[in-house]
């Protein structure tokens, strides 16, 4: 048998995901800003994809977030 929905610790899931996300964005930021000149530009390409991957990523959280805050709101 299927366990219940349970969704009361969504949002801080997605809170957490959110902060560790934002965090590797800043890392490779100071990164990039530190030794871009210096690395290989082939890996600083894929380092600033991947931050572009990341801010997508942050707008889908901030996104879930908002729907998880507005379902808990109005089903608790």
């Amino acid at each position: 048998m299927a366990k219940p929905d349970n969704r009361k610790d969504n949002v801080e899931h997605l809170q957490q995901a959110l902060n560790h996300t934002m965090e590797n964005m800043r890392e490779a930021e100071t990164m990039l800003e530190a030794h871009g000149d210096d690395m290989n530009p082939k890996d600083k390409a894929a380092l600033e994809q991947k931050n572009r991957r990341r801010m997508q990523a942050i707008e889908g959280f901030r996104e879930e977030i908002k729907d998880e805050a507005h379902y808990q709101e109005h089903n608790e």
